[in-house]
């Protein structure tokens, strides 16, 4: 013991005035030691504390973390039942969207298909109408070649002197028996002194024919279209007035007779185209024919004259009727004095029946107001009428009421009448 306090109080340490033994060292390290320990202690304390604290917090954290996982599992069952009632509305609505688009297909289709057959409709009906147009046009190409072919006809029928006069006189006598009664007119009539004119329309009241002559010298017109210079052009001009000047000598010379013919005759041109050419180119040919009593006519200028004439009949024959006419009207004026006189007979015979219809009527409405009167006193009657004691009582006084009632309707026919 000795030993060791002696040890222990042995110096290891000098710091200063300050000497520090073994025993203070072992002190110390004991303090220390116990500091060390004490702290290592508060340190576990507080390490398990906050081990303690960390569980807790984690087991928050767990409680929180199962509480959100539930929500979220909730919200996504929520989520899942939603998605479902999704589905079954985008389900519904693509079932009922297909539905619709199908049904708008169809109609689509339905309207195209009618679209289709009513253009393919309209276009039959187009090309039918084109084929009937392209079968007009073919109809009208065949008349215009076959009226070129008629021309052609025609142009050799003009060269032609003879048929050329045959043409001409064809027209005149188509114009004159379409504008004239039968008997009116004669073709190739002879005259007195000899000649033939083409036509000689018989006047009214006994007045002389009118002469008609329709041969036209076509030569020198047809030399003067076929002429190229000027030269050549003036000679055909002067053979064409010669030719007419000579045409219009000989008709007044064969076919003006005094008091057979009229003072005028008429030179019948087949062609409007030529009788203008005639009075704009030819002025003093056409002055010397009016001078020769000759009148240069076309075909209008002859049918107009024909309808001139035929008025002129017309009128004739009225005055020729005029008394039978007359007869007619007197006897047709005595028919409608008898017709007048018959009437008024009726009228009369209407006023008689008239009169009698009213005084029915009269008769009629006293005839009901006495009904009415006689209705009245009935229910009068039956309304006074006592109480029936006994059924002697009641025959008796239904004579007595029958008897009063019968003296009351006579007293009242006689109040009446």
């Amino acid at each position: 013991m000795n030993d060791l306090s002696t040890i222990l109080s042995e110096p290891v340490v000098r710091l200063g005035a300050s000497t520090f033994t073994l025993g203070h060292a072992l002190a110390f390290g004991t303090i220390l030691f116990v500091g060390l320990f004490l702290a290592l202690v508060v340190a576990l304390w507080r390490s398990a504390r906050a081990r303690a604290v960390a569980a807790a917090e984690a087991a928050d954290h767990a409680r929180d973390a199962e509480a959100r996982m539930a929500g979220i599992l909730q919200s996504q069952a929520e989520m899942q039942g939603r998605m479902g009632a999704i589905a079954e509305v985008f389900g519904a609505r693509q079932a009922e969207l297909t539905q619709s688009i199908g049904q708008r297909l169809d109609a689509m289709t339905g309207r195209l298909g009618q679209t289709m057959t009513d253009q393919t409709k309209s276009t039959h009906e187009s090309l039918a109408k084109l084929q009937e147009r392209l079968a007009v046009i073919d109809t009208a190409q065949g008349n215009i070649q076959s009226l070129a072919g008629q021309v052609v006809q025609l142009q050799a029928i003009l060269s032609n002197k003879q048929t050329r006069g045959a043409f001409g006189q064809s027209r005149m006598e188509a114009i004159v028996a379409d504008g004239l009664p039968h008997g009116a007119y004669e073709f190739q009539a002879t005259l007195s002194n000899g000649s033939r004119p083409d036509c000689l329309v018989r006047m009214p009241n006994g007045a002389p024919s009118l002469a008609v002559d329709a041969k036209f010298p076509l030569e020198a017109w047809n030399a003067i279209r076929a002429a190229d210079g000027t030269d050549l052009q003036k000679v055909a001009a002067q053979a064409f007035r010669r030719d007419i000047e000579i045409h219009v000598r000989d008709i007044a010379e064969k076919y003006l007779i005094q008091g057979e013919t009229q003072d005028t005759a008429f030179m019948f041109v087949p062609s409007e185209s030529v009788f203008a050419e005639i009075h704009e180119n030819f002025e003093a040919v056409v002055q010397k024919a009016h001078r020769a009593r000759v009148i240069i006519v076309s075909p209008s200028l002859l049918m107009l004259s024909i309808q001139v004439i035929q008025a002129i009949l017309k009128d004739a024959r009225m005055r020729e009727q005029a008394h039978l006419i007359q007869g007619e009207v007197i006897r047709l004026m005595e028919d409608v004095a008898r017709v007048d006189e018959r009437v008024r007979r009726l009228q009369t015979h209407f006023g008689q029946a008239t009169k009698d219809i009213d005084d029915i009527l009269v008769s009629t409405s006293k005839v009901t107001k006495r009904g009415q009167k006689i209705e009245a006193l009935e229910f009068a009657e039956a309304e006074a009428e006592p109480p029936r004691p006994s059924a002697g009582k009641v025959e008796a006084g239904a004579r007595v009421a029958d008897s009063k009632t019968g003296q009351l309707r006579l007293r009242v026919v006689e109040g009446d009448d």
